[in-house]
């Protein structure tokens, strides 16, 4: 596209913008904290409470931090400490059971190098249990992924350097965390194999994405799972890109189509692209370009509603720094609303999670340091 036709595709969706934002509440602050507060990941349960969790680096090293809204997210709990650590906690995950069960997973240095770690609330989110040591490794363990089946059974998935590069490992636990089965090992690739992401569909398919550098550039992959992780599929290249492609996020529909979406800079700059399975993984659609900005487009994650619509959020640094941005789509994919932008703040806005709730609300989280140090905002529309 010309730098013309840029410069008007940036300004219909600054309009836009303006014009879409009484659908959605002001943005909320979560945590004020001394330290900074980074990485939020969102989830909602069967009633619609909304729970976060985050790493904050205020006791001095980073630890994994949870709060929730049992009101749609116009209040929220006290936020609760979930780890005490001698190292740093990362990147947490969670995903919601039945009964409102709250699971996460999390890597932590505090054995000398990075391994995975589990903990579980069994009555959304007031008590927890210990903390549990997934992996054993030599090498680093990084960047876990969880996801619950209709069955309650756990599924994870990570990154793990032991082999001497990095692959993708997956372990489960079928009697609500309190076992796991062995690490099984997913790829075995000549490259790195980054940042999966995990989700399954009604027939409780496990479907698995990420990023591997083999054929000399990054590209998304994938594979799944028919029953329940005891086999796997074959890997699945899913792009073919003169540039990178970084940081797939996964969204399933009810009836089983699956939808991806991450960000490749082929053209120069990152912009978010989108494809989907409606056959289980076994073929993919073309991929398919959801912006076209000026700055850089990435992290983008993915959420499905009740009806199969298809949220997607990203952080946008058109407007000279990170900003937060949302899109749909209530056709499966084929068309797409326009980039709505959600946020507008002195600082950056980053690293945006998002969850639907059973009345079709979006809500998403983000890190923002407009305050002067990264804290954890909160926002919710449709």
């Amino acid at each position: 596209m010309k730098r013309t036709g840029l410069i008007f595709a940036a300004l219909g969706l600054f309009l836009f913008a303006q014009a879409g934002q009484a659908d959605w509440t002001p943005t909320k602050r979560l945590t004020w904290t001394s330290g900074g507060s980074y990485e939020p990941a969102v989830a909602v349960d069967s009633s619609d409470a909304i729970h976060v969790v985050w790493q904050d680096e205020t006791p001095g090293n980073h630890e994994i931090y949870y709060k929730r809204s049992i009101d749609g997210g116009t209040s929220w709990s006290a936020a609760k400490r979930l780890t005490w650590t001698s190292a740093d906690s990362f990147s947490p995950a969670l995903a919601i059971g039945s009964g409102s069960a709250i699971h996460v997973v999390w890597y932590d240095y505090t054995p000398g190098s990075s391994e995975i770690y589990y903990k579980r609330s069994a009555d959304g989110g007031t008590t927890w249990s210990s903390t549990q040591r997934l992996t054993w490794t030599s090498g680093s363990s990084l960047y876990p992924a969880i996801a619950i089946d209709s069955s309650n059974n756990i599924h994870v998935v990570w990154e793990d350097h032991t082999p001497g590069n990095a692959d993708i490992y997956y372990k489960a636990s079928t009697n609500g965390g309190t076992t796991w089965s062995a690490a099984e090992r997913l790829t075995w690739t000549s490259g790195q194999s980054f940042r999966p992401a995990i989700d399954i569909d009604s027939s409780d398919s496990i479907h698995v994405v990420w990023q591997d550098h083999t054929p000399g550039n990054a590209e998304v992959y994938y594979k799944g799972s028919t029953d329940g992780g005891t086999t796997w599929s074959a890997v699945k290249r899913l792009t073919w890109t003169s540039g990178e492609s970084y940081g797939p996020g996964i969204g399933i529909a009810s009836d089983n189509v699956i939808h991806i979406v991450w960000y490749d800079d082929s053209l120069g700059s990152p912009e978010i692209y989108y494809k989907r399975s409606a056959d289980g993984g076994t073929t993919w659609s073309v991929s398919q370009r959801l912006t076209w900005t000026l700055g850089a487009s990435s992290y983008p994650v993915a959420s499905l509603d009740s009806s199969d619509a298809i949220h997607v959020v990203w952080q946008d640094d058109t407007p000279g720094y990170s900003e937060i941005y949302y899109k749909t789509s209530t056709d499966g994919g084929t068309t797409w609303s326009a980039a709505q932008r959600r946020t507008s703040t002195s600082g950056y806005s980053e690293a945006p999670a998002v969850s639907v709730d059973s009345g079709d609300i979006v809500h998403i989280v983000w890190q923002c340091d407009t305050p002067g140090n990264y804290e954890i905002y909160y926002k919710n529309g449709n």
